[in-house]
């Protein structure tokens, strides 16, 4: 949520920089309209709450004099009825700039690319080798499914469409890249946690998915109640309604969780294979900072992110995204993506945020400055990363002229010693006996 008397003192500045995220200036323009009437009529109703108290008085002196109060109780009890008449119209008109402001989104911080697209993202930093097969590389999906360790079409029998059954030394696989995520962001200073996978609707508010992406998620019929889109709204929610001690900031939080998404408008995109499914494990990692802070700790947050790739020795990219790209409740957004070979192109695994203040206002997360006065929270938050889209990409780049495949070095412990996945010891239940 934007800061209401900022948008009031600098209107002009917030069309302009909100133009960039594709907000017509009418917007700004309503919400200005419906906040000088919310004042207009809470100056009005203060008026009349003066002449019911003035009513009051000269009824109390009416009945000490023993005379009739009855010409001042109907002035009060007329004035009562304007009151209460102009509570509704504030209340009608609150509800009406609460839902404008809560569909402007965050304002992009300086520098961040310009483009109502994605178009003109700027890259950081390249890392990492691209391999050189001296074999035509296969996608993840045919990798996995030659081997037995996915399986898209039972899957589909039971759930539909983008779902998955990971099956023997896929699963392990799954698991031993999770569990990599998570030790390796305990060692950065990140509290796991494992948060509630339903919330209500206040805390998908509070994290910026509702109102506007209702249709990007499974809601639990005739309940207030909602499969988390991603760990970032019960993570970002935990503090919500608090002061958080200033000695305790910045804050480190990580969890795994599964992910619930619709994927409403992403039909035709990505319908094979594990980039856009339905449900997905990721690890993700959200801090709360104070607000000379947060800009520091995105750039430590990208880093842990990619830490995880350069272990796991995958190739990849950061970029800035555009204004237009960003998430609703981003400032400045900086993407992991990393690169198959099978496409020949990078894809997203990461996206890392630093959300200012904005989700803060929402959930009333606050500290007190050195000087006792009391300040909202920044929230940051990324992915540590999106599992399914880091095992596709090591399907793929570790990938053999045979058809197996070579296990990263960091993750054969969690494999007890197996360091590649065969057709002869991927699926137990396949091996004859």
């Amino acid at each position: 949520m934007l800061d209401l008397k900022k948008i009031r003192r600098e209107p002009d500045w917030f069309k302009e920089k909100l133009a960039t995220r594709g907000v017509k200036p009418e917007a700004i323009d309503e919400v200005l309209t419906l906040d000088a009437k919310r004042r207009e009529l809470l100056q009005e109703t203060e008026a009349l709450k003066a002449q019911r108290n003035e009513a009051s008085k000269k009824i109390g002196e009416a009945k000490r004099n023993h005379e009739s109060a009855d010409e001042a109780i109907a002035a009060m009890q007329k004035i009562g009825g304007q009151i209460k008449a102009l509570d509704e119209q504030v209340a009608q008109n609150d509800e009406v700039l609460f839902d404008k402001l809560a569909h402007l989104p965050n304002v992009p911080h300086e520098g961040v690319p310009v483009s109502l697209t994605e178009d003109g993202a700027k890259e950081m930093r390249k890392v990492g080798e691209i391999r050189h097969f001296d074999f035509e590389p296969k996608h993840h999906w045919d990798i996995g499914e030659n081997l037995g360790i996915l399986d898209f079409d039972r899957a589909a029998k039971v759930s539909g469409a983008r779902f998955v059954y990971y099956v023997g030394l896929g699963a392990q696989l799954e698991r031993a890249v999770y569990n990599f995520m998570l030790d390796e962001h305990m060692k950065e200073g990140y509290t796991e946690m494992l948060p509630p996978y339903i919330v209500n609707a206040h805390a998908m508010y509070g994290t910026g998915q509702f109102p506007k992406f209702k249709e990007d998620v499974y809601q639990v019929n005739g309940e207030d109640m909602t499969l988390i889109p991603t760990a970032e709204v019960p993570l970002t929610n935990y503090f919500g309604n608090e002061v958080i001690p200033a000695e305790k900031l910045p804050v480190y939080v990580t969890a795994l969780t599964p992910s619930f998404r619709s994927e409403a408008g992403s039909a035709g995109r990505d319908t094979r294979g594990l980039i856009r499914m339905h449900q997905f494990n990721k690890v993700e990692m959200v801090k709360y900072t104070k607000a000379d802070q947060s800009w520091d700790e995105l750039e430590k947050m990208t880093a842990n992110a990619e830490n995880i790739l350069q272990k796991l020795g995958l190739p990849y990219h950061v970029i800035t995204l555009t204004t237009g790209d960003m998430s609703f409740t981003a400032s400045e957004t900086h993407d992991l993506e990393l690169w198959m070979p099978a496409q020949g192109k990078y894809r997203e695994v990461s996206s890392c945020s630093n959300c200012l203040d904005f989700q803060a206002r929402r959930l009333h997360m606050q500290y007190r400055d050195e000087n006792g006065k009391l300040q909202y929270v920044h929230t940051l938050n990324g992915s540590g990363l999106a599992v399914g889209r880091t095992v596709a990409a090591i399907l793929e780049n570790y990938q053999n002229a045979d058809g197996s495949v070579t296990i990263p070095d960091v993750l054969v412990p969690y494999f007890h010693g197996i360091t590649k996945i065969t057709k002869e010891n991927a699926v137990p239940f396949n091996r004859q006996k």
